[in-house]
């Protein structure tokens, strides 16, 4: 699909929940920037909601009924009807929290839009799974590499489980109404072109980011494969694993898995600063292609 039809197919009324998260920004300017009509959602504290740019709504997703009226219109001055729901909100990352407040908020949270997004008659809704359910920090080496899509959720820690349970639910969810397409991008690490400046540092040591075999995503990169996720046609649940090309490191990828991981069969010939987290998958049926490197902003020999 070419990026005039793309830009075509998404221009509807799309909610993004966690909009003013690191990547809820970068999902909700590449949106608007594509032409599409998008209501931001999110819960902030600390700062007037009059000053996010753009529509936005605050709404406690926990709350099913602030849910249900988000998705439908019915919130005064944000009236229309809904044609998707992108689901980034939620608890970030493990260890911000304790364990039971964030399985509580993010499972109440993705209950919430899942239930309300149909009962509104929303079919197409994407939300952000993770790349920890591919068995991240890895203490237990992973299976083979490049980790691809093909084996069970391995979840090492509750914000882990909660998203693998999130993957099963949209399974259900569709089985229940077959004409939703539920999409799950399970992505890496985002980061923004700021945070490329600390790259270079991790060379000196393997270990530092072995925890998620030295992937990352960049969030421009990230908020493409939202919009191709978008325009998905098949119906059903499927998840994606969404990373950069490249790993955040300077030496090879091969020689990287023969230091750390020697024991873990490696599936191909890996190129240069091949990531590690196939992308194969969401190369071939959502047209992702990643655009950005951390390598064009930082001097990877410095």
């Amino acid at each position: 699909m070419d990026d005039q039809v793309l830009e075509s197919a998404v221009r509807r009324r799309v909610v993004v929940t966690g909009a003013t998260g690191k990547l809820g920004r970068a999902v909700v300017a590449h949106l608007r920037d594509a032409g599409v009509d998008v209501l931001a959602v999110d819960r902030i504290s600390g700062r007037d909601p009059r000053d996010v740019d753009g529509e936005f709504l605050l709404v406690d997703l926990t709350d099913y009924g602030q849910v249900v009226e988000a998705l439908t219109g019915g919130a005064d001055e944000h009236a229309g009807r809904v044609d998707a729901v992108v689901h980034l909100a939620a608890v970030p990352a493990p260890g911000l929290m304790p364990n039971a407040a964030t399985f509580a908020n993010n499972s109440a949270a993705t209950y919430n839009v899942f239930a309300a997004a149909r009962a509104a008659g929303i079919r197409r809704v994407v939300w952000a799974s993770s790349e920890t359910v591919l068995g991240l920090p890895f203490e237990t080496p992973p299976p083979y590499a490049p980790l691809d899509e093909e084996y069970a959720p391995r979840p090492e820690s509750t914000y882990s489980l909660n998203k693998a349970l999130e993957e099963e639910m949209a399974r259900h969810f569709c089985r229940w109404d077959p004409e939703l397409v539920m999409v799950g991008l399970r992505f890496s690490n985002v980061m923004d072109v700021e945070d490329y400046a600390k790259f270079p540092s991790f060379d000196a040591d393997p270990q530092l980011r072995r925890w998620n075999l030295w992937g990352y995503i960049d969030a421009r990169d990230a908020a493409q494969a939202v919009e191709r996720a978008l325009v998905h046609q098949q119906p059903g649940a499927d998840v994606f694993i969404i990373a950069n090309a490249d790993t955040v490191m300077s030496r090879s990828s091969a020689s990287l898995m023969a230091e750390v991981y020697p024991g873990v069969e490696v599936r191909k010939e890996l190129g240069e600063h091949e990531t590690l987290l196939s992308i194969d998958k969401a190369r071939r049926v959502l047209g992702y292609e990643p655009r950005h490197s951390w390598r064009d902003h930082v001097d990877a020999t410095a």
